[in-house]
């Protein structure tokens, strides 16, 4: 007998001309061979259109279930056979993997991938962990938990397969073992699969279930731990979970309790530790969990707090005692996710918090970016306290070769005498173009300029500083005398440069247009951005140039756009927002510095712009 995980692929059969799936005629068991049946299945659709004659057969001895299959490789002019035995209470993932076995056998088929278990944290997209991140980052799946915030849910590649399996007001998307099927699934088709879980994923987030299908039959895996709420909210909200003057333990307790069953938990010994107590998913239970430490015999007055949503926007806490707080969270609408905290720590949260006191904080923004890029200006609102969703929804696409190589060869051979780059995204698909013929000196003649202080800075890291810094209206005078030869600007294609046109055709020789690339716009899948805009979840949208809005609008067709309120970089971009039909504030020059600090004079005055 073969112990669970092997198998035996050097045996062949001949072809038989049909496909025949068996079932276990020889227990009669009925739920034995309705396993049987899954499993012979499981194994047959694996296999559809990659092979033909295909048979199986499956049959149980108690726990074990083994499942012997066998089919012809057209291309390998072959059958290959092989048995598996398996847990017989997964029936589908013995089929499954004795399948994905046998094509990789036969060339037909793919070595196992790999499965990574990443803890997103508690919210904050900044405490999503740098390996968390670069491991979602190269996903072909990712399987995500509503926990999962939507900063975090909004670095999802657009590239990889996104499948929801939460639980949302008491209704399971997908059952914890066809969760479970489904990693090992994927990962017998050759894919890199993301398990992403809100907090970290083995802090009762049923991580070690995930994991026991993927070792029993060999599949790769890899835990990337995350920063649970446990500690993270508590101190979000001020409260040290440990402090020598009062405690020196902490325990994390699950507060969920399952229809019908009273608690197991021991209260008596929660009592006795005189550490911190923090209950994750325990709102829905917090009479009972209070009502059971009164009764063991905690003192009333011990401080307690509800954290709601900690490390959003929308985080909260209702501070009372272990007497009060039940009744002050029964008066008002607890928000979820939120914990509960007990312990004399809790009254250090009006001395020590801290997060409320940033600038943005209570203000969740979206950022429009390109996919492949970060956003500086998402790093400076976060700084500042905000919530920020990424929303990656620009592609660019560089002009066609021609078309760049003709701006390359003029500048070489000194057609222009002065050359304007209109955007950050010009700057670097224009410059690495340039300078696969050339090198830094074919600019010596050109007076370089540059639209905005982003696009001075991207100049300068070609070891470029721009002659003169102007608006997207040609404001500010170049610093230099003028020129007769003359000027070339590069701008994005569906920019609006004709005013910058106007501008330099006054100030000396005629003026030539290049766009040096185009954006496509799509839209993410696990962050609904129309349905938060249309509910009034979203503060404001903030836009760094023309095509961000446009971006933006392309990322959530349908949503009431009226409700939004945009901070643009200037007035094009303002102007573009406007039209379609969002209130707009501007800063007051074209720099992300002053583009924050126009976020944060809006939300200090509660600006509705």
């Amino acid at each position: 007998m073969c112990p669970i995980g092997e198998h035996d692929t050097g045996m062949q059969f001949k072809e038989t001309g049909m496909t025949t799936p068996t079932y276990d005629a020889k227990n009669p068991d009925p739920k034995a061979s309705e396993g049987c049946g899954l499993c012979v299945r499981a194994f047959i659709n694996f296999l559809n259109g990659t092979a033909s004659d295909i048979q199986a057969e499956a049959e149980t001895d108690g726990d074990i279930m083994t499942l012997t299959g066998q089919y012809f490789d057209g291309t390998a002019g072959k059958t290959f056979r092989g048995t598996l035995r398996g847990p017989a209470d997964e029936p589908e993932a013995l089929g499954t993997v004795l399948a994905g076995r046998l094509m990789t056998q036969a060339g037909t088929g793919t070595v196992p991938g790999k499965v990574w278990l990443v803890g997103a944290g508690p919210g904050d997209a900044g405490l999503l962990t740098l390996k968390g991140r670069d491991v979602l980052s190269k996903a072909d799946v990712v399987v995500y938990d509503a926990l999962v915030g939507d900063g975090v849910l909004a670095f999802i590649p657009e590239t990889a397969e996104q499948v929801f399996a939460g639980k949302r007001a008491g209704h399971h998307y997908m059952r914890q073992e066809d969760t479970n099927r489904l990693l090992l699934t994927e990962a017998v088709k050759g894919k890199r699969v993301v398990r992403l879980k809100g907090g970290d994923p083995f802090l009762f987030g049923r991580g070690g279930e995930e994991l026991e299908l993927l070792s029993t039959y060999e599949i790769p895996y890899e835990v990337v731990p995350g920063i649970t709420s446990a500690f993270a909210v508590p101190a979000y909200n001020g409260i040290p979970v440990t402090h020598r003057d009062f405690c020196s333990s902490v325990h994390i307790i699950t507060g969920h309790r399952r229809a019908d069953h009273t608690y197991d938990i021991d209260f008596d010994a929660l009592k006795r530790t005189g550490g911190t107590l923090v209950f994750l998913m325990g709102i829905a239970s917090l009479p009972d969990i209070c009502s059971g430490l009164l009764e063991a015999g905690m003192d009333p007055s011990t401080p307690a707090a509800v954290l709601e949503c900690g490390t959003t926007a929308d985080q909260h806490r209702i501070c009372g005692t272990l007497g009060t707080l039940a009744g002050i969270c029964a008066s008002t609408r607890v928000l979820t996710p939120a914990i509960i905290a007990v312990g004399q720590v809790c009254a250090l949260a009006g001395r020590f918090s801290w997060a409320e006191s940033r600038p943005l904080a209570g203000i969740k923004a979206v950022v429009t970016r390109q996919k492949d890029r970060t956003s500086r200006i998402a790093e400076m609102l976060r700084e500042r306290g905000a919530e920020v969703i990424e929303n990656p929804a620009i592609e660019t696409v560089p002009a066609p070769d021609d078309e760049l190589d003709a701006a390359c060869r003029g500048i070489a051979e000194g057609t222009y005498g002065t050359v304007v780059f209109n955007d950050p995204i010009s700057v670097r698909i224009f410059m690495r173009r340039l300078l696969r013929k050339n090198d830094i000196r074919v600019l010596g003649s050109v007076t370089v300029a540059a639209v905005g202080g982003g696009t001075a800075g991207e100049l300068k890291t070609f070891g470029l500083r721009p002659d003169a810094v102007l608006s997207s209206d040609g404001r500010n005078d170049l610093d230099c005398e003028p020129d007769s030869r003359a000027s070339l600007i590069l701008h994005g294609r569906a920019d609006d440069v004709s005013e910058l046109a106007s501008a330099l055709s006054e100030a000396g020789g005629p003026v030539t247009r290049c766009a040096v690339f185009d954006m496509v716009f799509g839209r993410p899948e696990a962050v609904d951005l129309t349905s938060e805009i249309d509910a009034g979840e979203i503060d404001y949208a903030v836009f760094t140039s023309v095509s961000t809005v446009r971006g933006f609008a392309a990322s959530c067709p349908g949503a009431d756009l009226s409700k939004v309120r945009a901070v643009c970089i200037g007035r094009q971009t303002a102007d573009a927002a406007s039209a379609l039909g969002m209130s707009v504030l501007t800063a007051q020059n074209a720099s992300l510095a002053s583009l924050a600090e126009a976020l944060e004079e809006a939300a200090k005055d509660n600006c509705n712009i």
